[in-house]
């Protein structure tokens, strides 16, 4: 007797292509701290076990990548702080803050190194030169100014910047270069042998973050919902606009050795970019609006900080090591083995006759239904919460086998309100699905045959049965509307192609 063949389950593909970053960038589960404030900034030490610090309200804490939890804390501060930063042999911190003030402090000795003191507004912008014994800051007071940090003492003060700094970088090639950015709308920069600026761009939106490539050749600046790509050496030539954030991007970074751009903004989403073509190659959603994130230099920690005072720790998952030995496979009995009363197994000789133990072959529950031409319960089976719920297309693909075998309409029949409603609330769910929608579509004409004089007896079927008349009406339009979209799309392609070939031609252009 032949075998009962399981019922076929249709698998859908996915609509997103599984990219190489994708399967990079495989991140384990988020590990949420709740922070005093928003955190306005994040950065990493450049070396093991590379600890990060958190700016946030008054605080400023360095955690330990590997643990997640906070090693050091500065607290002594009496108004809110920003732009703690590493110098780049993380044994000193410089942070600024809403007293005007550039503190540099030790790592290991919980102290105040040095304060610079001259600004005469909140310090938004701190940052180590490239050299390590200076620091540059920029304020609200519109100046952005050089620090010595032997002397304790100002080398140099930039007053161009029309509205309040609130970014800056300094480039790894050359510590003389400064590069700023500010609430008017101007990406400057500095070159501190000059005391001036030798560059000026307008990146059209107030400027929240700017980045430079270590060569000195590229950086980057976003403000508004767009990251623009400058050339520096071709005299501040735009080579590339990226707007695919759909509010204000708040933050840059670099990961994968300068080979991936980041942004974080304010629309709950951190983007990463391929820095040669600037595509969009991940995307990592946030529980809040986005003020701040990086990526540790050996790309195992992803960190962002949100406005609402959440901190998202996130490891990424090691990659196997193709050259590891696996362990050796079970072989199955049934192949060239077999037990006997030692309780070993034996390998067969080569004139034994090995006599095949076939597995039991499992069915699912509806699929026993339907062997036994259960057809009712094979249907109640995979209407249950949590088959319909979690795995709809197990659902319609037993509605298709009982299309399939004719039966559909007994299936249907005697049921009570209550199975009704079932019924109607999974069409309603996924009737939209193009996937499922042909058989829904037969199944509730089916429905309203046998049922018409049900819904007008019962008033929760009634009003069921009107919301998915609604649902049904406004799906509708909503395919009228796509259709004349696309009808317009094609008449302007239309129109696009033949201009081309008029022009080709040397006719005139199509109006």
């Amino acid at each position: 007797m032949a075998s009962f063949k399981n019922t076929f389950i249709k698998q859908y593909p996915r609509s997103q292509e599984v990219t190489a970053d994708n399967l990079y960038w495989k991140l384990e589960p988020a590990i949420i701290k709740r922070e005093y404030g928003a955190i306005s900034f994040i950065d990493f030490s450049h070396f093991e076990p590379y600890n990060f610090a958190v700016t946030n309200y008054t605080r400023l804490h360095i955690y330990n990548s590997q643990t997640n939890q906070i090693v050091k804390t500065f607290s002594r501060f009496k108004q809110n702080t920003y732009s703690g930063c590493f110098r780049s042999d993380g044994n000193l911190l410089v942070v600024g803050g809403d007293e005007g003030i550039v503190r540099l402090l030790g790592v290991e000795k919980d102290f105040r190194l040095r304060t610079f003191k001259g600004h005469t507004a909140p310090v938004h912008v701190s940052r180590f030169t490239a050299d390590n014994v200076r620091v540059f800051s920029g304020s609200d007071d519109l100046t952005l100014r050089l620090w010595d940090v032997p002397t304790e003492t100002c080398i140099t003060t930039f007053q161009e910047h029309k509205d309040v700094i609130r970014c800056g970088a300094n480039p790894a090639a050359s510590p003389d270069i400064i590069l700023s950015g500010g609430y008017d709308h101007l990406i400057k920069m500095f070159d501190t042998r000059l005391q001036e600026s030798v560059l000026t761009v307008d990146h059209g939106y107030p400027v929240e973050s700017v980045l430079m490539f270590p060569s000195v050749g590229l950086f980057f600046s976003a403000g508004g919902n767009c990251i623009k790509v400058w050339d520096a050496l071709a005299g501040g030539k735009l080579l590339k606009t990226i707007s695919h954030h759909h509010k204000s991007i708040t933050s840059l970074g670099f990961c994968s050795d300068y080979k991936r751009l980041l942004s974080g903004s304010l629309d709950r989403h951190v983007k990463m970019y391929d820095t040669v073509s600037y595509q969009v190659v991940n995307t990592f959603d946030y529980p809040g609006p986005i003020l701040s994130v990086a990526v540790s230099p050996d790309d195992s920690v992803i960190v962002a900080g949100t406005t609402d005072g959440l901190l998202s720790i996130q490891h990424r998952k090691k990659e196997t090591d193709a050259t590891t030995t696996e362990p050796e496979k079970r072989v199955n009995k049934s192949s060239y083995r077999y037990r006997i009363n030692t309780g070993k197994y034996v390998a067969s000789e080569k004139d034994d006759l090995v006599i095949a133990n076939p597995k039991k072959k499992f069915l699912p529950k509806w699929d026993k239904q339907l062997k036994a031409f259960k057809h009712s319960s094979a249907l109640d089976s995979v209407l249950d919460i949590r088959v319909r719920m979690k795995h709809p297309e197990i659902t319609v693909s037993v509605m298709q086998e009982l299309i399939r075998r004719n039966v559909i309409k007994s299936a249907l029949l005697g049921r009570n309100e209550r199975q009704l409603l079932v019924l109607l609330k999974f069409i309603s769910v996924n009737i939209r699905n193009m996937n499922f929608m042909s058989t829904l579509v037969d199944v509730t004409n089916i429905i309203l045959d046998l049922y018409s004089t049900t819904f007008q007896k019962s008033s929760n079927c009634s009003e069921s049965l009107i919301k998915f008349h609604r649902l049904i009406n406004n799906e509708l339009k909503y395919l009228k509307i796509c259709s004349e979209t696309l009808g317009m799309i094609d008449l302007i392609f239309a129109a696009a192609e033949l201009n081309t070939t008029r022009k080709e031609n040397g006719s005139g252009i199509l109006h």
